[in-house]
């Protein structure tokens, strides 16, 4: 089965919403109100009215084969029919819609494939709804273009990145201002090596690298939140690109564990993890924060209610394969680790997308290694500016 799942809440944060430690009743969720299918001549419409804007992400499976589209932050109105058959098609079998997590309302048509030609998943405004059309296979001439609804011009559907639509491409909303974060700094001096490398000096230089990269090729605002060997509080750190409008935030850091054979490179987007390795990068990170338990509920809800997540992973996707890219044309062995969601202190809170950047492995002694050169700091930096301009050519804004 293929499926690209985007923006599910994490198996944790159902569980503390199973257990009470999660509000059931979230002023945020959006209503899903009704579920409508009408089917014409040339093709079926399905629409899915919602009570407001909401994100969405469509997705397809070709065994079984089923369209669906998730609905984040939302809830299903109880009233609402579950399942429906549409009449007179051959190609459509049912069409359900479940609340599929506490936050998640899930549409799936299932169809025949062999039967259908193409189909198209787009929005319409006033009030919101989420319309899927989906084509036949035609003898002769193709069909006309669908008639769009009743009094409106006929939508051109929003294209998806890879990670499916989000709030800003259906907005189609672009990139301004970058704030770059250089992890640690100050007394706080992050991971270090036998030979007196310093990560908050690492990563300071290859932020002022990115940051010349980005001033000297683009039109976009560009700002470090420390430019100099300073103390910024992690939680600080969010703040700044909140003041500052920011559309993008951008934190790098170096990474270091126990087991020195550990190397490569990777991307973190808030969310959850089951993941140990993910979870002692975190806990790593985390160890300057002054939260303390008692503020727990409100720090784990706000990474269950992140509504950035579709765009901070696509940011994060972006990035982490331009990197990876980039280095792997001037060095042998560059590892690929991935990208994965994180419980981050430095990205919680921020109104923004954000990408926490780890560039290699300061424990390792052939990264290490590598780190000590500006010509491996200045590709970094190429590396990340190459991620941040794909990123913004996927929001169709490059």
């Amino acid at each position: 089965m293929t499926r690209t799942a985007i923006g599910r809440l994490p198996l944790f944060g159902i569980f503390l919403f199973s257990f009470g430690l999660l509000p059931a009743d979230q002023p945020s969720l959006a209503e899903v109100y009704n579920l409508r299918h009408f089917t014409h001549p040339n093709f079926t419409r399905i629409v899915v009215d919602v009570g407001t804007l909401r994100e969405y992400a469509p997705m397809e499976s070709r065994d079984p084969g089923e369209i669906y589209v998730d609905i984040f932050q939302a809830r299903l109105n109880p009233i609402v029919h579950e399942e429906a058959i549409p009449s007179d098609c051959d190609y459509i079998n049912l069409i359900r819609i479940v609340q599929k997590s506490p936050n998640t309302v899930r549409m799936t048509a299932r169809v025949d494939f062999s039967r259908v030609r193409r189909y198209q998943v787009y929005h319409v405004f006033d009030p919101f709804r989420i319309v899927i059309d989906i084509y036949p296979q035609e003898k002769g001439q193709p069909p006309a273009a669908s008639p769009g609804p009743a009094g409106a011009k006929n939508p051109q559907p929003p294209q998806p990145a890879k990670s499916g639509y989000s709030m800003a491409r259906l907005l189609g909303l672009g990139i301004k201002t970058v704030v770059i974060d250089p992890g640690h700094g100050g007394r706080d001096p992050g991971c270090l090596d036998a030979s007196g490398l310093k990560e908050k000096d690492l990563t300071l230089d290859i932020s002022l690298r990115l940051k010349e990269l980005l001033k000297a090729k683009t039109k976009l605002n560009v700002i470090l939140t420390r430019e100099t060997d300073i103390y910024v509080p992690l939680e600080n750190r969010t703040v700044v690109a909140s003041q500052k409008k920011a559309d993008l935030f951008i934190s790098v850091h170096i990474n270091a564990f126990p087991d020195k054979r550990r190397r490569g490179i990777e991307s973190f987007y808030l969310n959850f993890s089951s993941d140990p390795s993910v979870n002692e990068t975190a806990a790593r990170e985390n160890a300057t924060t002054t939260k303390t338990i008692s503020e727990m509920d409100k720090i784990i809800r706000k990474i269950v209610q992140n509504s950035k997540i579709i765009e901070s992973k696509e940011a994060a996707e972006q990035i982490q394969q331009n990197l990876v890219k980039y280095l792997s044309q001037q060095y042998s062995d560059i590892k690929n680790l991935g990208t994965r969601g994180g419980p981050f202190w430095t990205l919680i809170g921020c109104e923004m997308p954000s990408v926490l950047v780890e560039v290699s492995h300061l424990s390792n002694a052939k990264e290490a290694q590598r780190l000590k050169s500006e010509v491996y700091r200045q590709h970094a930096a190429r590396g990340i500016y190459e991620g941040i301009l794909a990123y913004m050519r996927s929001l169709g804004k490059g």
